[in-house]
């Protein structure tokens, strides 16, 4: 890769030929500080077609990832790695719910979805860690159940079992 990057740790993602249509999908989803920053291509002799994208590197709000297109290896994407995303309220935990779940992706439980690539995302309000580590343990402990029950967390349905409706 030619371009620097700018964290020590950085996700690899492996695609079997859906890097890039992957990536600038995220990008859009995520939009303001995310881009796509740099693509390498299959060199002649290489595993990949000549002058495909092999890699690319993107940004989604200020945090960088490589996509690898890789080919079938069996490779698949699965729970026990997730994309977790501190929201600021509702209104963005529907924007990125939605968007995310369109075109084939899944609804899980307790925030957590898989998009159309099959990649696992929590989509999570920061009032959830306020409300569930709120001063009324009965209150949080209600909170708790409510979000076991939901897929997409609800703000207000999490405020209104912790205040006991």
């Amino acid at each position: 890769m030619t371009v620097q990057m700018k964290q020590k740790i950085t996700t690899f993602l492996w695609f079997e030929d859906q890097a890039e249509e992957a990536a600038e999908f995220y990008v859009s989803v995520f939009g303001g500080d995310s881009r796509i920053v740099d693509k390498t291509l299959y060199a002649e002799g290489g595993p990949g077609k000549p002058g495909t994208v092999m890699t690319l590197v993107f940004e989604l709000a200020g945090q960088q990832f490589i996509a690898l297109n890789g080919g079938d290896q069996g490779f698949t994407f699965n729970e026990a790695v997730s994309l977790s995303v501190d929201c600021d309220g509702q209104e963005e935990v529907d924007r990125l719910w939605s968007a995310l779940t369109r075109d084939g992706g899944q609804e899980g439980p307790c925030s957590w979805l898989k998009d159309k690539y099959g990649l696992s995302w929590q989509i999570v309000p920061r009032q959830l860690h306020e409300i569930l580590g709120g001063p009324d343990k009965q209150g949080a402990a209600r909170a708790l159940q409510a979000m076991l029950g939901m897929k997409k967390i609800d703000v207000q349905g999490l405020r209104s079992a912790y205040e006991g409706g």
